[in-house]
This record gives structure tokens, sequence and C-alpha cells, in this order.
């Protein structure tokens, strides 16, 4: 201890770095040692280290000799630790001082490397109020929120760079895990954390607006994603997720969500990954309440691991978790045993035409085919393609009836055709729920035929009439042989991107896949996809008449893009249905599998607000060849640009002014797009409602734990913490 506190002679160092000496960057320095000499107080000490730090980081790349860069890092790594050690002898008596001391700390933050400059230039603003007499409540909520979001994105900073290599090292050695939780317990983000945590406190008692958490410390830290309520098994993740089975009447807490996450009763993530991945999408759309927490309360929750726990999350973001024994008779109420289709959805299938078994060119659909010749994604995609023809790419649609004409095969091993087989599986699991067997056992039964159903979907002899017809197409629409372009098969069902469904997620999409057979023996997977356990369990969950699925297939080219993601029409965050929300990932695929993606609220009044940057530290480029391939990312420039920003905007506005007309709909929702941007040009790949759950967002149990918070109150910047 007494190494670690030994006082940091910066003087000495510079004395040694001289190449340093005499560069402008080298005065600071000295002008930094001669100003701690006269002044000893830690407000001023944490301030001048900061602001040193980012100057270093600011000016080292205009330094073009290597050694006196390495000299300069060194005197940053010493000013690092010289803040760290002083950082808690700064105890602010005001709110003034107190965002002062966050401000402070974030520029540090900065200035080490944990945020990047231009992420630095988007927040500093807000972080710099503290010198004003007062703010309302809203205006010190922002800068909360703000604060917050620097802690998350330097603790997502230091994952993005080790975690890959930590989980090489887990494999043979557990305790690598902790090495993450080190790194940022041994930086700048531990004391702005704790900042943030005490300023989260203070308006927690402003506002009403507070978290009940079991009994653990610094709940300011928990916030909602999005509103609902479950009662159920407390299970504590404490490291990767992707091997975890799940079971849906368990409440998770996790490092980071499963990519193909089944069905669970509630959720809770330190890295939420993105507000609009396909898991956050199917959260909000059935009512599973969904939250964020930091590192520090996991490991606080870990002892209530295996407990029986009630969790909600209210429609304003405060969270509760208590124990089974504390529930009121309000909250027990809520799980009383209702009749099976209770809030279940019945698909309807009374237009689908099964007779139609031609390959289809997507110009030739439109909206008013969904869940009659094809799913959603062809129909709606065929729509957009007479919107914005330059905009959309040519496709082909494979029909339910193509894939209905192949059911009718006879089944290898059976005495029926596949067709039958399904039909006599669902027959006979109802007979076992009407003879009482447990339905754990009737899941695992139909799980088992489905998986048999599945691998002989796999190996299904596709029709000869089928494949001419898929060439032909190939060569007619999309200019090419079958085999010399590269192309995405995307599972279309009856059963998703519906009105009170989204589905998003549960199907095979397979990547910019080039060779012959393999689009013919990818045809056969997205065909069988829809029978996997994941999209069986939440169809069989929150559907009413899950037999009757049917899967299309979209045949799209492959656009390399720069970078992709995610539109949604309307401020997830801000709450304003006129506002947009937008999620971009480098590359391919951006956002939708739960990637740590640059999200922004763009404000309908003019402006935006960086809501998170991207912490991917690889992306998927789709080669010409076939496959996927991974390239590096840096995150020192933004994803997205202004044009892209005001380009975005546009094109929500046509599809909100337009869409409805186009498509005679009623509809009066928000939409969800998926995009991207190649050299700068829009390309659209999906359009849907994006769907909320009403059932939560009408919930009179969760409108009573939401505070009524007089957002306009002025708070005094003077007032004592």
């Amino acid at each position: 201890m007494q190494t670690f506190f030994k006082p940091v002679d910066v003087q000495a160092l510079l004395n040694k770095s001289k190449l340093v000496k005499g560069t402008t960057l080298g005065d600071k320095v000295q002008t930094f040692v001669q100003g701690l000499s006269s002044n000893e107080k830690p407000a001023y000490l944490v301030n001048e280290t900061a602001q040193l730090l980012l100057d270093i980081r600011e000016g080292l790349l205009e330094e073009k000799r290597p050694l006196a860069r390495l000299q300069l890092l060194d005197i940053s790594l010493k000013l690092e630790e010289l803040l760290f050690q002083n950082a808690p002898n700064w105890e602010p008596t005001t709110v003034s001082e107190q965002l002062e001391k966050i401000c402070a700390l974030t520029t540090a933050s900065v200035g080490a490397g944990y945020l990047e400059l231009w992420e630095w230039e988007q927040v500093s603003g807000t972080l710099s109020k503290f010198g004003q007499e007062q703010l309302s409540l809203a205006e010190l909520t922002q800068v909360l929120e703000t604060a917050r979001a620097a802690v998350e994105w330097s603790a997502a900073m230091v994952k993005a760079n080790y975690q890959e290599v930590v989980d090489v090292y887990t494999t043979f050695e557990p305790k690598s895990y902790a090495f993450i939780d080190d790194r940022i317990r041994g930086s700048m983000a531990l004391h702005l954390g704790k900042s943030v945590g005490e300023l989260g406190d203070f308006i927690a008692k402003e506002s009403a607006l507070t978290n009940m958490v079991m009994d653990i410390p610094n709940q300011s830290t928990f916030r909602g994603l999005n509103p609902g309520y479950a009662f159920g098994e407390l299970v504590v993740v404490d490291g990767s997720s992707e091997d975890i089975e799940v079971s849906s009447d368990k409440i998770y807490i996790f490092q980071r969500s499963p990519s193909d996450l089944k069905p669970v009763a509630g959720i809770a993530t330190v890295a939420e990954g993105n507000m609009v991945s396909h898991v956050q999408l199917l959260a909000r759309n059935l009512g599973i309440p969904n939250a964020a927490l930091s590192d520090a309360n996991l490991q606080s929750l870990k002892k209530y691991d295996g407990d029986r726990v009630f969790y909600a999350v209210s429609n304003k973001g405060n969270v509760i978790i208590k124990p089974e024994a504390k529930m009121t008779e309000q909250e027990r109420e809520l799980f009383v045993k209702k009749e099976r289709n209770t809030d279940k959805i019945e698909v309807p299938v009374e237009k689908i035409q099964l007779g139609n078994t031609d390959v289809l060119n997507m110009r030739n659909v439109d909206a008013s085919d969904s869940g009659a010749l094809c799913g959603p994604k062809a129909a709606n995609l065929g729509q957009l393609k007479k919107m914005f023809p330059e905009q959309v790419v040519e496709g082909l649609v494979i029909p339910f009836g193509i894939f209905r004409d192949h059911m009718d095969q006879q089944m290898p091993g059976e005495n029926s055709s596949y067709w039958e087989y399904l039909n006599a599986m669902f027959t006979e699991a109802e007979r076992m729920r009407n003879a009482d067997v447990p339905e754990p056992e009737v899941e695992n039964y139909q799980l088992r035929q489905l998986e048999t159903l599945r691998e002989a979907i796999k190996k299904m002899p596709l029709k000869a009439d089928f494949m001419n017809q898929l060439e032909a197409k190939f060569k007619s629409v999309l200019g090419s042989d079958l085999g010399a372009i590269p192309v995405f098969l995307r599972s279309d069902t009856n059963m998703e991107d519906l009105k009170d469904f989204t589905g998003a997620g549960l199907n095979l999409t397979l990547f910019n896949v080039l060779d012959k057979e393999k689009i013919l023996n990818g045809v056969k997977e997205v065909w069988a996809s829809p029978y996997t356990e994941r999209s069986f369990k939440w169809r069989q969950k929150y559907l009413l008449n899950p037999e009757n699925v049917f899967p299309s297939i979209l045949v799209i080219p492959s656009v390399d893009v720069d970078y992709s993601g995610v539109l949604i029409t309307k401020g997830i965050n801000s709450g304003n249905d006129q506002d947009l929300t937008i999620a971009f990932s480098r590359g391919a695929g951006g956002a939708v599998d739960g990637q740590s993606a640059e999200t922004y609220t763009i404000y309908d009044t003019g402006g935006y607000r960086l809501l998170a940057p991207a912490r991917e530290p690889k992306y998927n480029s789709l080669p010409a060849t076939g496959g996927t391939g991974k390239k590096v990312a840096t995150f020192q420039k933004r994803v997205v640009n202004e044009n892209n920003l005001n380009e975005i905007k546009q094109l929500a506005k046509t599809i909100r002014e337009t869409l409805p007309k186009e498509t005679n709909s009623d509809y009066e929702g928000a939409y969800d797009v998926e995009l991207g941007f190649k050299e700068d040009k829009p390309w659209l790949f999906q359009i849907r409602p994006f769907v909320e759950n009403k059932k939560a967002l009408s919930s009179g149990y969760l409108e009573s734990i939401t505070p009524k918070i007089n957002t306009q109150k002025e708070i005094s910047l003077s007032t004592k913490l």
C-alpha cells in the first residue's frame, strides 16, 4: 500500500523526458507542476490533472518523434496514477461541486483513452453546466444520464479491447474473467461511477424516482429499458451467457444477453447491447421487464441467486426487485393463473394462398401479399421497392406454396408425408394435454419430434420444376446465373412482423451465399428454421395457433455496406412519438444481433443526442467470393455522419407520410426499418411495425409504481448534498 500511495513526482518524470522539455506539451506539464506547488486543494489537483491528460491526448499525434511520444505516454500514465490517488480526497458538498467533479473525471477518462475525442465533443456541453445557478429537474436528469453513459462507455472500451483475449484464457483459467473488472476498477471509471451514483441518489430524492432492488448498494445505477413485471427464480450469470440453458419462468441477470435468447420471465444486463437489437425488440413487444445495471450491481445480487423474487420496471424506468415474502396482495394478483388464450395472439391463415408454386419477382409483390403469398419481409420490401426504387435491391420470393408443395412428399423412414408427420405431432401433444400430462413433458415430446422433422427437411429432395424456375429467375431478375452472385436467404414466415407480434430474429437468415449447392441447401435450412427449439418456444408462448407456421424465403443480392443498422420512427429514449431512434454498427448485419452499436435520438425539433457509441472490436464484411469476413474496427471516428443523419430524417418523413396511403393501412404506430450505407448511399433491407406491449403500457400496476415527476422543478446548484 505504501508503494501504491507513494506521491507521484511528475517533475522528476519530466526531467527524465528530455525530448518533451521545451515543447508545447512539455511547457504545459511544467506549468502544471508549478501550479500544484502553490495550490494543494483536491478540487484544483483533479481539475488540472484531467485537463492536462486531455491536452496530451489531443496533442500526442502532433508530436512526430516516436521516442518523444513514448515519453508523453509515460507522463500521461503517471498523471492517471496521480488522479486515481487523489480523486477520493475531493468531497463535494453541493450539487454544483458534484457536477464539476463529474465533468473533471469524465475529462480525465477521455484523456486516458476510455472515451474517444469525438464522443467527448458530443457530451461535454451537457456535463459543463456546473457554473449555472440552477437547473430544472429535467436538465439535471439529462446530466445524470450523460454521466452514467460515460461510465458505461468507459467500461465498454475496456471490454472491447480485452474481452476476446480474456474469453480464451478463461477456458483454462476461470479467474482470468476477473481481469476486465480489475481494469475498470483500477481506472478513472471507478471514481466517476461513484460520483455519478451519488448524484443519482440526490436526484432520486428530488424526483421520487427511486429504485428498490433488494438491499444492495448503489441502486441509482439501475435503469429500466422497457416496462413489465415478472415473478420467478432469480438467476445471476457472472460470465459468458452463450451456453446458458434458460427457462421461461426465471428472471436472468446477465453480463451480456445471449444473441439467441429463448423465452424468459425477465432480464437485466450489464452490457445492454443496444435498444433496437432483436432481443430488445422481442422483450419490448412481449412485455418482458428489462433493465440495465452496473457490474457492481450484478456482483451484489449474486447472493440472491436461486431466490424467488418479484421484478418490475415502470413506465418511467424505475426498477423493483424484492423477495417473494415482501410481495403485496396487488403484486400477487398479477400472477393468478389465466386461461391459455389470455394475452395470446391468433395469426390469421384464412387468406393464405398455398396453390401458388411460382418463384416470384419481388417487384410483383407488395404489402397486400403479406400472409397470403409470402411473409411480411418480402411483401414489405416489394412495397419499398415501389416507393424507393433506387434504394432497394432486386429480389426473388419463394412463396409459401412451394414450401407446402414440398412438404407433401413422403418423409423418409415414416409412413406419412412431412406435413402429416408435423400435424400428427400437434394432435398427439393436444391428446397429452387433455390427459393431464405435465406441460414440460408435452414440450419435450414436441421438441424431439421437431428435431427429427428439422433434420429430415434439411435432406429433403428439391423438385426439378422449382430448381429450374429458380435458375431462370436468377438470370432474368438478378442478372446472373445461380451460383454467380452472392445472395442473402431470409426466412419470412406468416408469424412475424405482425401488428402485435414481432418475431424479430427468430428464424434463419443466411449471409452472402454464393455457391449453387449452398444456396439450394440453404433453402432447405431456412425452411427448417421455424422448427428450432428457440423459434418454437417463442411462438408457443405467445401465439394461439403456432402450428400454422408457413415459411417463405426472400432472396436478395448482397450489398457489402460500410455500416448498417436500424431506424425506429419513434423516440424510444425520449418518449416522443415524433422523434427518431437509430442504431448503427460498422459492416453488415449491424445492430440487430445485440452489437454495441452507435445509437442516437434524432429530435423532431432539430438536433440529435448520442446515446451510445459503437464498441464492437470486429465487424462483418461481405466478400464477392461469398461467406463473411471479419475486419477490425477502430472507434476514433463516428460511424454515422451528419449527411447520413439528415438522409435518415428525410427517409422517416417519407415513410410516415406515404406508407399508410400506399398500403391502404390503418396502422398508426411506429416503424422498424433495417438499412445500410455504401459510400454514403442508403440501402433499405426491411420494414415492419415497431411493436410495443399494449398490456405493459396500459398496466394499472405499472402506472401505480410510476411516480409523477415535476420535470420543470428548479433546483439550485448551491443545494447541499
